[in-house]
Formats: structure tokens, C-alpha cells, sequence
């Protein structure tokens, strides 16, 4: 971490580095929680600390086993919604906004835009990285708060199989382009059963390093959709794998890595339907999760805090954690029963618009899962030393 930091320091441009922070450190953490807290003791809901949100459904790749991808250009939020979006989680005291999609940089001026008038707030975007050119660092650089999670399914051989011929190149390209800028960017990773070893790999690792990233974050394979591939899913050894090598990394590697799925233990279990973070689409559903998709209530109709009090963000509320082992964090993944129960009970509907899917469709996938990681994840709960403390909302 000492690396880390005094790399970040030293090869990161000033200005972005002082606006990081001034908007992350103190506007995302301190400015903005006690905020949060007063509106979550006087709704008695949950309130984000940071909003995921889909500016479109358009991208410029067709990758294998992308949701976004079967929606093609239809859907997008307005520019217009996106503000109001914002502005709306600003009263919150919501500082973290993060773009998912499709591929958001398709909206480059829309996204510089409102970065340019929400300059307090932290913008992280999650893209292939393929539409960076140098104009767009200019741009990034003069407005300071807009942090790049570039999308890498290993090597050449394994991005260029999922995403396209020569898209491994053209995203060297553009972490090329932000180092030389002293931009800071991060490589978002999603590591399956037939990837694991390689994306967590000395070498993946080092060559990351060397061309400038700052972080990493790793999620686990979800099989969501009607043509999800269970068999992606990675079995108990492989996750095992991935609980221990995420802390050596972090113990030996100038590279803040994370892991959605074995980090449960440093926020709690489960952090979605609004607890530290929520997700909307281009259509303007709100869904609790970015994987899970079902919804009671669309953000066009409703205000933000209006979506936050919906029957099924209260039943996410009520109902968290989902596990006392934060091993077992998700209500999808490691405890299907719960999401089933909550879409029932809550009258949720999938927002999956080209293909919706049934909640036994999805955890029907699930279920085996579960049941075969119960027993790595109790042992890893009981035997290996964890941060446990008293559940917070």
C-alpha cells in the first residue's frame, strides 16, 4: 500500500490528485454520511453511498454473455434524468456516482458535462475503454473527478475471445493513453471457471501494474439471464482460491484490489438494495443490485427517495443481512431462498426487457451453487481470522 500511494502520488497529475481528495475522502466519506444517516433514521430505509446508473444500453463491442448487449441502442437515460438523478442524491448527501451499461462512453459529452456541474461528486465508470482517445483525457483531466474501470478478461487470447479480434490491443492503447496523461484508472475483472487462474495470475497482475492501474476489482461470474452458462460459475476450490490470493495481493502488490463477492466481511454481507448502493437502468428501473434484475418501482415515475421506500427496497432493509456469514453474502447467489421470497412477496418484475427471467429460472441455477459452497464458506468463517462487529444499516 506504501507503493501504492506514493506511485499514486508521484505519477498521478496534482490537480486530479488534490479534486480526488477533496471529493472522494471528504465530500464521499465525511461531508456526506452523517447526511445519509440523518435520512436513514428519519425514513427508516436504506441510503446509498453511491448509485450505479446506465446512461444507455448502446455499445460499440458485442461481448459474449453481456446483458446490455441484446438491448442495442433503444434505451437511455436523458441527460436531463441523469442530473436530476444526481442532484436528488446530493440532498442525500450521495457524492459516488459509478456507470454501468452498456457502454457509457458512448455519452463522452454527456459524462464530461455533468462532471463539469456536479464537480463536488466522484464519477467512476465501468467501459471497455476502446472509445478513450486523447481528446477525452484532456477532458478528463480538466474536469478531475472521472475514474476509468477498464473491463480485461485476462490476455489477448481471452479478452479478444469474449469481446472481439484486436480489443485486447486497443485497451493497451488506452491505458497507454491515460498514463501518459497521469491519469488514475482501475481494470475491472470477472473472474469464471475457466479464467480463474489466469486473471489472478502473477503475470496478469504485473502486467496491469506496469501499465499504470491503481485498482482492482474482481467479480464473480453471476448466471444471470436465460442463457447464463452455470457452468461458469467457479466451484468451491476456485472461489477458495480467489478468498486467499485477493489478500495476497492486497499484502504484496502496489494495486488496491477488491472482491465483490469475499469481501463481505468488510461492509457486512450484502451491500445492494440501496444499503451502501442500488443500480438504474437505461430504462429507468430501479433495481437493487446491478446482477440482480427485478424491480417494483422506475425512477421516472418515482423520486429517488420514493424508489428507496418501494416494498421491495424495505424488504431488502428488513431483511439484511441475508447470512450471518458474510462469506454468504448475496440473496441471489449463496442464498436463493431470499430472493425468491422477496420478488414474491414484493410483486417485483423482471426488468430484463429482451428476454425477462423467472426468479425460479435464476435460482434454479443458484441452488446447487449454494449448497456446494456452504461448507468451504462455513470452514473459511470459523477457522480464518475475520472482522467481525456488530450489523449496521
Amino acid at each position: 500500500m506504501y507503493k501504492l500511494m506514493m506511485r499514486i502520488i508521484h505519477e498521478t497529475d496534482i490537480s486530479v490528485t488534490k479534486k480526488l481528495f477533496m471529493n472522494f475522502f471528504l465530500n464521499v466519506n465525511f461531508t456526506g454520511w452523517p447526511v445519509q444517516e440523518s435520512y436513514r433514521k428519519k425514513y427508516n430505509c436504506n441510503i446509498p453511498w453511491a448509485i450505479l446508473l446506465d446512461p444507455t444500453s448502446a455499445c460499440n463491442l458485442h461481448c459474449t454473455g453481456c446483458w446490455a448487449a441484446e438491448y442495442g441502442n433503444k434505451l437511455n437515460l436523458s441527460l436531463d434524468e441523469i442530473d436530476s438523478i444526481i442532484s436528488q442524491g446530493k440532498e442525500m448527501g450521495i457524492y459516488m456516482y459509478i456507470y454501468t451499461g452498456g457502454e457509457p462512453l458512448v455519452r463522452k459529452k454527456d459524462i464530461i458535462t455533468l462532471c463539469e456541474k456536479h464537480n463536488d461528486c466522484i464519477f467512476l465508470c465501468f467501459t471497455n475503454s476502446t472509445l478513450i482517445d486523447d481528446a477525452f483525457a484532456e477532458d478528463m483531466l480538466r474536469v478531475g473527478n472521472f475514474i476509468p474501470a477498464i473491463s480485461l478478461e485476462g490476455f489477448e487470447e481471452a479478452t479478444d475471445g469474449r469481446r472481439g479480434n484486436g480489443v485486447y490491443e486497443r485497451v493497451m492503447s488506452s491505458m497507454k493513453i491515460l498514463k501518459s496523461h497521469k491519469l488514475p484508472f482501475g481494470i475491472s475483472a470477472c473472474y469464471t471457471s475457466a479464467n480463474v487462474d489466469s486473471i489472478a495470475s502473477e503475470a496478469f497482475i504485473d502486467k496491469i501494474v506496469d501499465c499504470g492501474a491503481d485498482f482492482i476489482w474482481y467479480f464473480h461470474y453471476m448466471p444471470i439471464g436465460n442463457d447464463a452458462v452455470p457452468a461458469l460459475m467457479p466451484n468451491p476450490a476456485q472461489r477458495e482460491y480467489m478468498y486467499h490470493r485477493i489478500r495476497e495481493i492486497r499484502s504484496t502488490k502496489p494495486l488496491f484490489a477488491m472482491d465483490f463477492q469475499n469481501d463481505g466481511e468488510y461492509v457486512q454481507g450484502c451491500i445492494a438494495g440501496g444499503r451502501r448502493y442500488l443500480h438504474i437502468n437505461a430504462n429507468g428501473d430501479v433495481d437493487p443490485c446491478v446482477f440482480i434484475h427485478y424491480s417494483d418501482v422506475n425512477i421516472r415515475e418515482h423520486t429517488l427517495l420514493e424508489c428507496l421506500r418501494s416494498p421491495l427496497f424495505q424488504a431488502y432493509h428488513d431483511g439484511q443481512p441475508f447470512n450471518e456469514n458474510h462469506l454468504r453474502p448475496c440473496p441471489m447467489l449463496e442464498n436463493p431462498d431470499c430472493i425468491r421470497k422477496l420478488v414474491h412477496e414484493t410483486g417485483a418484475h423482471s426488468t430484463d426487457l429482451q428476454s425477462p427471467e423467472t426468479v425460479e429460472h435464476l435460482t434454479a441455477k443458484c441452488d446447487p451453487y449454494a449448497e456446494n459452497w456452504k461448507e468451504t464458506a462455513e470452514r473459511l468463517w470459523r477457522d480464518e481470522p475475520h472482522v467481525k462487529k456488530p450489523f449496521l444499516h
